[in-house]
């Protein structure tokens, strides 16, 4: 298991990316596509931005020992998000974004060492729960990216912590087909 400060750092260097990214763009390029079917890049943004709100609820449950909230309760969180103009979906994702950090850097030693929390069907630590954000940051990251430069690359930190939960990552997002099917994977950067 990773160290939870490590995948932190991983996660902050994302988000400084990203933030980079956005910010660089001009109003209109809010509305190109992205990579990621159906949505464009505000959306994407978004996204990311009511997740990380979400997240800060589930950090709240982990630190209180509570129980997260149900995915039902997610669903005004989306629409409010969904509601927001394309400049105010990429403005308030980079505070939601910064606020999450800001709250999991702020952890005492033993807030981070001793969190616990019971989540879609598993049982996560810090380093678990930072990592999930992680995931989705860092793929949600090159959805955007690759627009811009169809070179862009996963960013090879979060490759190096990500890469070995790719089966667990197909196990749960992974749409089952009729006919069985075989994949292999072979990474070069990191090697497996």
């Amino acid at each position: 298991m990773p160290d939870p400060i490590y995948v932190l750092r991983t996660l902050r260097s994302s988000q400084q990316r990203l933030a980079a990214l956005v910010n660089s763009f001009e109003a209109t390029e809010l509305e190109r596509p992205s990579y990621d079917d159906d949505w464009s890049i505000a959306d994407v943004l978004s996204h990311l931005g009511s997740q990380a709100e979400i997240f800060l609820i589930f950090i709240d449950a982990g630190l209180g020992g509570t129980e997260p909230p149900s995915n039902e309760s997610f669903g005004p969180i989306w629409e409010a998000w969904n509601a927001k103009s394309s400049g105010a979906k990429a403005a308030d994702s980079l505070a939601a974004d910064t606020a999450l950090l800001e709250r999991i850097e702020a952890f005492s030693d033993d807030q981070l060492a001793h969190f616990e929390l019971s989540i879609f069907g598993m049982e996560v630590d810090a380093a678990g729960l930072l990592g999930m954000r992680l995931s989705e940051h860092a793929l949600h990251s090159w959805d955007v990216a690759v627009v811009f430069d169809h070179e862009a690359l996963l960013a090879p930190d979060a490759t190096e912590l990500l890469v070995d939960g790719l089966g667990v990552l197909a196990s749960r997002a992974g749409k089952p087909e009729v006919e069985h099917q075989s994949i292999s994977v072979i990474a070069s950067s990191p090697a497996r």
